[in-house]
């Protein structure tokens, strides 16, 4: 199997997860209970990392299972919930097997997105629910320069969809293990595209500028 990027530096994203980036955590867990909400059954958390999400699924009333790729990111989560290493596009669930899916900061980890969306859907139960919590496509990513919180500036990158390493701090995630952007229309095209019916759209962020966006999206019943 492919060795993912996360795995050197799984034991630094543990701690960065944890401690450095607690607060913003904090703002994306609330993105992800707003949106998903209380409710029973397996909820499969896509490219679940280190499992930083698992209690708050448990707190909703979920039975996590976790999904990723890197090995390295694994060795933490398995602490925390039922965990299997597998690729986002070829889930080992059969055909609407579970009422819940969610992919949380996994988009910009992922060369292929909205494949990852249709295999959720794929996954889902009729009348299921698919929630994803990402960072903004419109005002976070190699495109855009944050240094001032008040002013937001975007280059002609926004266009561009090919991983880049490129970022404007050297201290976070991006500058180590790089990043895909998904427009803003690539993102809701692949929902709609998947079969599922988008119910909730959401933007959030510490300053004006928001630095999530968030939806939810349902599976139709027959």
């Amino acid at each position: 199997m492919t060795t993912a990027a996360y795995d050197a530096i799984a034991d630094w994203y543990e701690q960065f997860a944890s401690d450095t980036a607690g607060d913003y955590m904090a703002r994306v867990r609330a993105q992800l209970a707003d949106l998903l909400g209380p409710g029973s059954g397996r909820c499969l958390d896509l490219c679940c990392g280190t499992g930083a999400h698992a209690a708050e699924l448990r707190r909703l009333g979920w039975a996590p299972v976790g999904v990723d790729l890197s090995a390295g990111q694994l060795r933490h989560a398995r602490t925390r919930l039922p965990v299997a290493r597998a690729d986002a596009t070829r889930l080992p669930v059969v055909d609407a097997g579970v009422p819940a899916v969610t992919c949380v900061l996994g988009h910009t980890d992922l060369p292929d997105y909205p494949a990852v969306i249709a295999e959720a859907a794929r996954a889902l139960a009729p009348g299921g629910r698919f929630v994803h919590v990402g960072v903004h496509p419109c005002f976070i990513g190699p495109f855009a320069d944050r240094s001032d919180p008040a002013r937001i500036v975007i280059d002609g990158g926004y266009a561009e969809r090919e991983r880049s390493f490129r970022a404007w701090s050297v201290h976070g995630v991006r500058a180590r293990v790089g990043a895909w952007h998904v427009p803003l229309a690539d993102l809701l095209n692949a929902v709609t595209a998947a079969g599922l019916t988008l119910t909730r759209l959401q933007e959030s962020g510490s300053t004006p500028i928001p630095d999530l966006l968030a939806l939810q999206a349902t599976k139709p019943r027959a």
